[in-house]
Parts: C-alpha cells; sequence; structure tokens
C-alpha cells in the first residue's frame, strides 16, 4: 500500500477511535508518565522505537503516540489459565517500569485476576459483566496452557466450578481480537510437554476464531504493547507467519539478529562454560543455542529493563518461542542438530524461514549449522604468542 494513503488510513481509524468514550476517566497517559518522571520527549523516542519495530516510516511516529493516548479506549479483559503468571510479571513489573509497562497501567483493564481486588464470587461476576457490558469490542488476552477436553477438570476456577477452558470459550466468543500471551497460551507451553497429563493445549485449540500468538517464555513487553498498539492503529490482525506469530515480532531467528553472530561465521565456538571461548564472547551454539531454529526478537528488546538477554549473559537460547521447545529442544545445553529426530522445524532447519518450517523430514540439510561447527575443530589452535 502507498504510505501516504496508509497514513490517511491509520489517521482516520484514530479519529474514530477518538470519537469512543474514555473508559478511563482518572489520568491521561501524559499524567501518568510526568508521574513518573518521563517527560514528552522520552515519549514519543518511545513511540518512534515502537514505530520502527512495526516496519512502519518515521514519519508515522505521531500517529503511533496517539494510538498510545487512545489505549484506553478499547477495554481488555485478561484471563490466567495454567501458568506462572511470568507473562504479567514481564509487563506489569513495578520494581522498575518502563513506558510499555505505564501504558498498560493506563489502558482499561476490565479483568486481571493478579492486579485486581475482587474474589471469589465477586470476581467471577466481573469477568461475566466485563464480557456483557463491551460484548463485541474487548480485546482478550489470555496467559496460560489450557487443559482440554476429558482433562478439562484439572484447572477448575470459581465458586461456579467452571473449568478455565468454559472461561476462555465463553470470552473467545464476542472478542474483537483475541492475543495469546506467552508460549503456554500460544502452544501449550511447559504444561504441554510430555506426557502433558493435564491436556494442556494453546488458545488456538478451543476456539475457531483467529487467534494472535505472542510467543516466549516470557514474551517481552514491547512484543506485548506492540501487539495492542497494531490493532489500535490498524483495527486489523498483523501479518502472521505459519504460527500466527506476528511477523514484525517472529519475522526473524535469534541467529539472525544476534550479537555473537560473527563468531559464529568465524567458526569461534564456546566448548564448554567457562572456557576462554566463552570469556571471549563466542558464538555458543555447541553449547546448546537454539537462536539457528528460534523466531523472536531478543536481541533488539532484551529483558530486565532492556539490559540485557539469555546470549548476551552467556546462556544459549532454549527457543522458548517456538511450539513444543520443551521436548524437541532439549537437553538446552546439547545442539538440535547431533540429534537423529524430527525437530519441530521438521527438517527446515537453520535454513527455515518462518514461513516453511513444518515442512518435510529431517534431511541432511538440517545438519549444515552442526557441519559448521565440526568445521572448527579443524582450525589450528593460535598460540598464546600468535594471539599476542
Amino acid at each position: 500500500m502507498d504510505m501516504s494513503k496508509l497514513f490517511n488510513k491509520l489517521s482516520k481509524r484514530l479519529e474514530n477511535l477518538e470519537k469512543l468514550p474514555k473508559l478511563n476517566d482518572n489520568k491521561s497517559i501524559p499524567d501518568v508518565l510526568a508521574e513518573k518522571g518521563i517527560n514528552r520527549r522520552d515519549f514519543m523516542k518511545w513511540a518512534s522505537a515502537m514505530t520502527a519495530m512495526l516496519a512502519l516510516p518515521g514519519t508515522f511516529t505521531p500517529l503511533v503516540a496517539k494510538a498510545a493516548k487512545l489505549s484506553d479506549r478499547l477495554p481488555i479483559i485478561w484471563l490466567h489459565m495454567a501458568e506462572c503468571t511470568g507473562c504479567s510479571e514481564s509487563l506489569l513489573r513495578t520494581d522498575s517500569p518502563t513506558i510499555d509497562s505505564l501504558i498498560f497501567d493506563y489502558i482499561s483493564l476490565e479483568y486481571h485476576e493478579t492486579l485486581m481486588a475482587a474474589a471469589g464470587w465477586q470476581a467471577e461476576g466481573n469477568l461475566e459483566n466485563a464480557i456483557e457490558k463491551h460484548k463485541g469490542k474487548y480485546i482478550l488476552m489470555v496467559e496460560g496452557g489450557i487443559p482440554h477436553g476429558a482433562s478439562a477438570h484439572f484447572l477448575t476456577i470459581g465458586g461456579h466450578g467452571k473449568t478455565g477452558e468454559e472461561n476462555a470459550k465463553a470470552a473467545c466468543e464476542d472478542a474483537a481480537a483475541i492475543f495469546a500471551i506467552g508460549t503456554c497460551s500460544s502452544f501449550g507451553g511447559v504444561q504441554a510437554a510430555i506426557p502433558n497429563p493435564t491436556g494442556a493445549v494453546g488458545l488456538s485449540k478451543i476456539t475457531n476464531k483467529p487467534v494472535i500468538n505472542v510467543p516466549g517464555c516470557p514474551p517481552s513487553e514491547k512484543n506485548i504493547v506492540g501487539t495492542l498498539m497494531h490493532f489500535i492503529l490498524y483495527g486489523s490482525l498483523p501479518a502472521l507467519d505459519a504460527y500466527n506469530r506476528p511477523k514484525w515480532a517472529y519475522g526473524m531467528r535469534i541467529h539472525d539478529l544476534c550479537e555473537r553472530r560473527g563468531h559464529f561465521d568465524a567458526g569461534e565456538f564456546v566448548e564448554e562454560f567457562g572456557d576462554e571461548g566463552a570469556k571471549r564472547g563466542y558464538c555458543l551454539y555447541k553449547v546448546g543455542c537454539k537462536g539457528p531454529y528460534t523466531f523472536n526478537n531478543c536481541s533488539k528488546n532484551k529483558f530486565n529493563s532492556h539490559m540485557s538477554w539469555p546470549i548476551q549473559a552467556g546462556h544459549g537460547c532454549i527457543g522458548c518461542s517456538e511450539p513444543d521447545f520443551w521436548d524437541t529442544m532439549g537437553p538446552f545445553e546439547e545442539p538440535v542438530a547431533d540429534k537423529l529426530y524430527n525437530t519441530v522445524f521438521g527438517g527446515g532447519g537453520a535454513d527455515a524461514t518462518a514461513d516453511k518450517i513444518g515442512i518435510g523430514l529431517l534431511s541432511v540439510t538440517a545438519v549444515g549449522i552442526a557441519a559448521h561447527a565440526v568445521i572448527a575443530n579443524f582450525k589450528n589452535p593460535k598460540s598464546d604468542d600468535e594471539e599476542e
């Protein structure tokens, strides 16, 4: 689409949203940010970074900023299923709130079991009332795997004894958009690992409505808020990959964006944790990094207030944003391509793209990276004198 036409389209969308009543009558986004010492310049820098993440030109930055200010026009219902609440904690932590987490404080969060004061019958009533009041207008965010079918009773919630599956199905029915937050909700996660006694599945397995998966264990706050911003801007689903993940966030592999990629290309690998290669920041593939098989943007977003991420800290990626990662990516300290079994990539290996994974059986090409790693063993190691 022509950029000027897209700009006008998104502007019109925001104008229509602006006409909707505010659901948060207390404060504006500038008020919320000012309370935390964040000025307009910082906010616009955030909007500029978010614009780039969404693969939009810099001229769209004012629109992204406006979308954030209008984020209280769309009510959000957040459900917890079988999970550890780590996805919520990633976004809502209070020790060092970012603009992303402050925006989530500002939106109209109609139901969130971790944050709300209500409990028991009152909590159940709040959920039912929120669904009825905002029917067809609310955004549904679901965290956690969902015990399914004959095993649904493993997650029973509230005084009425409803299963998590029942609650999730009912909430999906009248949602304007549905986001599966985290790997558990996207694909079943750790709960769905073999032998999966609770029958846990991802949200898309219990509804026929489109589900946008935002996987990660946990996903970065920017991927959560960015997905929300995209829907506010467009009013429609983003371009998705084969596993219904937004391409703007999950379109490239960890391997493609990794700060250690140069060492991989040079055949410089950590042979074991704590060795000289580890001290020099060499590639972690040979100690189990799953970056070549994992689609995510962790190296851009990072964690812990955007300070670091696992590979920077010295441990390989464990592939947590991929389906069935607990079963197919382990053991986490061994390379996947050293094993002759069918991985989640179905043989696409490191040469697969987000749209092609799942095609074919494990083949010779799937171990290309392993072969590359082996070549490093034939390199003549430099002597201490040569290195100096």
